[in-house]
């Protein structure tokens, strides 16, 4: 009978597999690192995936235009190339020091516990991106009644509101989103926001303003009404409290998410505010051989700027240095990517 599988030691591990994560997963392979990405969702692409895979991405390199999904099935191919060991569907718990049992009881190296196993690792990543998020709901019974049978708080398919009549309430980047993309295949869109407001880009307003949503400000929901589905919902307007009547069948509510890092603000990481990680110039924390990359981490006295781009910036710079870490007396500057990619093939 055979024993128990020796866990591998990995040279690097990321937490996360959003774009940071796996942007980072095929840097880290490009350094000829070995590499294993832990992820509590099922799949790859972390907020991209989950909260908005139909939206469009504007502001990504390389361009025009991409789609959540097809940015997100892109970054997994790319980080795929070097063959990095996924864990899917397992929320990192602890992180904790301990010897590998297969290498010098000596070394102390990061072990990542989750539910089902323990990671071994020299250096660790986390690009947790907001951590885990859960959508703000709406308190209206009416709302509970029609949920999954009408009302959603997030799109994952657009084609499913196809020739539909969809109420959209909210005044963020989701629900402006969600309405501009939905305008060319609902029957009918309509946003309803309860102050005059934004919290979107501008160009997305004014998109939003030019097209043929039916925009109402100062309007907030009272009732959704229906039979054995979603038929109607009755607005008001907050000023004057003068009830309107729409006739649809899908309700999204955008509304935004709360966020939270979960466990892994007990690891023992300085962290600034209730989100940040606290890190240096190098992406390091306070943890030797840990750093942290993307929408989780911050510079001291440098505010936030929680964008895609950043994120593949931060975790390049986080590789490079965890490089060093892992082969003391190497350099930082790893050389032209073609040089490698050419070195490897």
């Amino acid at each position: 009978m055979g024993g128990k599988k020796t866990p591998a030691l990995f040279d690097i591990t990321f937490v996360g597999a959003g774009p940071t994560g796996l942007f980072g997963a095929f840097y880290a392979g490009l350094r000829e690192l070995s590499v294993k990405v832990i992820d509590a969702l099922p799949q790859a692409g972390g907020q991209l995936i989950t909260l908005y895979p139909e939206k469009l991405i504007y502001d990504t390199p390389g361009f025009y235009e991409v789609r959540s999904k097809d940015l997100v099935d892109n970054l997994f191919k790319q980080a795929s190339r070097w063959q990095p060991e996924f864990a899917f569907n397992q929320r990192a718990l602890n992180l904790v020091r301990d010897s590998h049992p297969a290498v010098d009881p000596e070394e102390k190296v990061w072990v990542i516990e989750t539910e089902k196993e323990r990671h071994f690792t020299r250096t660790v990543v986390i690009a947790a991106g907001i951590g885990a998020f859960q959508p703000i709901r709406l308190k209206n019974e009416s709302v509970d009644h029609f949920e999954n049978n009408g009302v959603a708080y997030m799109v994952h398919d657009l084609e499913a509101y196809a020739g539909k009549r969809v109420l959209i309430i909210g005044g963020g980047d989701s629900a402006v989103d969600w309405a501009l993309a939905l305008e060319p295949i609902a029957k009918k869109v309509t946003l309803i926001h309860r102050r005059e407001g934004f919290r979107a880009h501008d160009s997305s307003v004014n998109a939003l303003m030019d097209s043929s949503v039916e925009v109402l400000i100062f309007y907030e929901l009272r009732q959704l009404q229906g039979s054995s589905h979603l038929e109607r919902a009755v607005i008001f307007n907050n000023r004057n409290q003068e009830e309107r009547t729409l006739d649809i069948d899908a309700a999204v509510l955008a509304l935004g998410f709360k966020a939270d890092l979960g466990p892994i603000r007990t690891w023992g990481f300085e962290t600034i505010g209730r989100r940040y990680i606290r890190v240096n110039k190098r992406m390091e924390t306070n943890l030797p051989g840990v750093y942290a990359a993307g929408d989780v981490a911050l510079q001291e006295d440098i505010d936030p700027l929680n964008l895609i781009v950043v994120g593949y910036g931060q975790v390049t710079v986080a590789v490079n240095y965890a490089y060093t870490k892992i082969k003391p007396g190497e350099k930082v500057f790893p050389g032209h990517s073609s040089e490698r990619i050419l070195k490897k093939t």
